[in-house]
């Protein structure tokens, strides 16, 4: 027999296969379905706008929909991962075990984790081929409209700008960027769903929390601005950074309206982004094994 490890991978990997296989029995593959069939008949609508309109609302509509699919996965499914775990006796099975505390939570955040990677993944790949083939359509009738507009052939100047224009709302690869910010903001918002998890007593309060630290995160750079308005006493930093450490600064990861009205995404930013997530996600675990480990079960 080999010597047992304080600390093992396979076990984290065979508990991170586990969460998955749980997730996917709750439905996932319908919702992904779901959201894919949504994303190819988005591509019929708004044809009443013009050819730059359309990518941009297509755009939008997509990365809504990827959002809505890593959110609600990094919220509720995380948040039924413990209590199910307890209602079946699964966790009491896995703890009885020589298996660390630390490598059941790590088990759970890849698990969720992985599957939020899979869904936006497919559905990045969904929206770049339905938006290569609507950036085709929208050109040559653009194309189209100006050469009836000049009488039969359009000036190359005005073909060339109308070509730029779709180009620049249409498949790019500053679009990816979009969907690593969604990857990056549901990985806090797992970490911290997970940290709540530990000291909840049930499935509702845990989702609400996690909701409400999730909208309290958006609007987190206005409340730190109302706390230093009018002076910057000591009570007005130490609440400023008491928020900044219990909840997460969400409009760090906004980016995905930019990537979708085509603007470019500075490395640093990027850079930073992901960053500020690692350190985010490092903490609350931190925090969520010291309380797990405390856990009565």
């Amino acid at each position: 027999m080999p010597p047992y490890r304080h600390f093992s991978p396979a076990r984290i990997w065979a508990l991170t296969m586990s969460t998955v296989t749980q997730l996917v029995r709750m439905r996932i593959l319908v919702f992904l379905l779901v959201i894919s069939v949504v994303v190819v008949a988005a591509s019929f609508a708004f044809p009443a706008f013009s050819a730059e309109q359309q990518l941009k609302m297509l755009k939008d509509v997509c990365f809504g929909l990827e959002q809505l699919f890593a959110y609600v996965i990094a919220m509720v499914a995380t948040a039924l991962l413990l209590p199910k775990d307890v209602e079946d006796r699964t966790l009491y099975t896995i703890l009885a075990k020589p298996v660390p505390r630390l490598e059941y939570l790590l088990g759970k955040l890849f698990g969720v984790l992985m599957v939020i990677i899979g869904g936006i993944v497919l559905l990045d790949v969904v929206l770049s081929g339905v938006l290569w083939l609507k950036q085709a359509s929208v050109l040559a009738d653009a194309v189209q409209g100006l050469n009836l507009q000049h009488g039969g052939t359009a000036p190359p100047e005005a073909i060339a700008a109308a070509t730029a224009d779709v180009a620049k709302q249409g498949l790019t690869w500053t679009l990816h960027l979009g969907v690593l910010a969604i990857f990056l903001k549901a990985a806090v918002l797992t970490s911290l769903t997970l940290l709540i998890s530990c000291i909840a007593s049930s499935t509702l309060f845990t989702v609400i929390t996690s909701f409400s630290f999730f909208i309290v995160g958006h609007g987190e750079t206005l409340f730190r601005e109302y706390f230093f308005k009018g002076g910057t006493a000591w009570w007005q930093y130490a609440a400023a950074a008491l928020l900044s450490v219990f909840c997460p600064d969400l409009s760090l990861f906004d980016v995905v309206d930019a990537v979708a009205e085509g603007k470019a995404v500075a490395l640093s930013d990027v850079m930073s982004m992901t960053g500020i997530g690692c350190l985010y996600v490092v903490g609350y675990m931190v925090v969520a094994h010291l309380l797990f480990v405390e856990k009565e079960l």
